[in-house]
């Protein structure tokens, strides 16, 4: 860069600074600071005892250097120091990583695609919420139909960790569904009570086939994920259930509101109809099934990350994902 251009790169940064030139180059030529020293020499003497001992990190570090240096150090300032030398501890010890091995219980026969179901009762939910509300612990287990997302059953438990309330709800689940020809799939966590044999074996000899969401991926059951919130959000604010002090208190309240989910509450997710309604309309022929279910295409790969595929592939007008890879691979 000539004089010239530099002359004018310092009026530039002078006037985006609101600094005048005289007082630029005064900061420019000030000798450095007392703080700006002992930066410098915490910096040199970290790396000094980091190239002695190399297989310590940070904190390590720091309290070698208060103890034999007699300089106090906090880990805070170390790890800084550490992340401005761009070092870290070193190891002979090679982390491999390994794939996660699969031990669902059974398989996820659903993933992201919720908004294919096409018909009441073809896929079922359920999950446990607990309350805590002054003295009481309670949880109760709903089972809904993600169709119309009504509440086909609930159970609640007065202890913590019962398990009466999921089979108690799975039978009633079974005796809506006698009669029914058409396949069921009931879809839940990996909880310990749904992956128990006794649990599985109530539908043994049903239209029930068991889907389970993978370990640690909540989002693989939003349905449930979602009326949980609401549900739990509706009761502590509209119904004030928290104001109950006995239990039975709780279960009234509870009913109450049930009655009013399915039959009075309107749902966005169907069009701001209620559940109940909405299952009246489908059976009457006012909602039609579109046989979008068994088309689904069962994918790992979350909805969000399709979509961008998607809106990437029509911004750069590609017929397919493998030419918009290959592509990339060329730019």
């Amino acid at each position: 860069m000539d004089l010239l251009s530099r002359d004018y790169a310092i009026r530039d940064i002078c006037g985006l600074m609101d600094v005048s030139r005289s007082g630029y180059y005064k900061w420019k030529r000030r000798p450095p600071s007392r703080r700006d020293i002992n930066r410098e020499k915490m910096i040199a003497l970290v790396r000094t005892v980091h190239e002695k001992h190399r297989t310590h990190g940070y904190r390590w570090t720091a309290a070698y250097i208060r103890i034999n240096e007699y300089i106090d150090i906090s880990e805070n300032y170390a790890y800084k120091c550490f992340r401005f030398l761009g070092i870290q501890s070193e190891t002979r010890h090679q982390v491999r990583p390994k794939p996660r091995k699969v031990r669902d219980r059974y398989p996820n026969l659903i993933y992201s695609t919720w908004e294919t179901v096409d018909r009441p009762r073809q896929v079922i939910v359920s999950d446990m919420t607990a309350f805590k509300i002054w003295y009481m612990y309670i949880e109760v287990t709903f089972y809904f139909d993600v169709f119309t997302k009504e509440i086909l059953t609930y159970k609640v438990a007065e202890r913590r960790g019962a398990r009466e309330q999921y089979t108690e709800g799975l039978n009633e689940v079974v005796g809506l569904l006698k009669g029914a020809s058409e396949p069921v799939i009931l879809h839940t966590d990996q909880g310990t009570v749904y992956a128990s044999m006794a649990y599985n074996e109530l539908i043994r000899d049903t239209n029930i086939i068991r889907s389970m969401s993978r370990a640690g991926k909540p989002t693989d059951n939003p349905v449930n994920e979602a009326l949980n919130g609401w549900i739990k959000e509706e009761l502590t604010i509209d119904f004030e259930i928290e104001r109950c002090r006995e239990k039975r208190d709780f279960r009234e309240v509870l009913e109450r509101y049930v009655r009013f989910y399915n039959e009075r509450r309107p749902c966005f997710a169907i069009g701001y109809d209620t559940p109940a309604n909405y299952r009246k309309r489908y059976d009457k022929g006012e909602i039609k099934c579109k046989n979008t279910f068994e088309k689904r295409e069962l994918t790992t790969e979350p909805k969000f990350v399709r979509k961008r595929r998607a809106i990437a592939l029509s911004e750069n007008g590609l017929e397919n994902v493998s030419t918009f890879e290959n592509k990339n691979d060329v730019d």
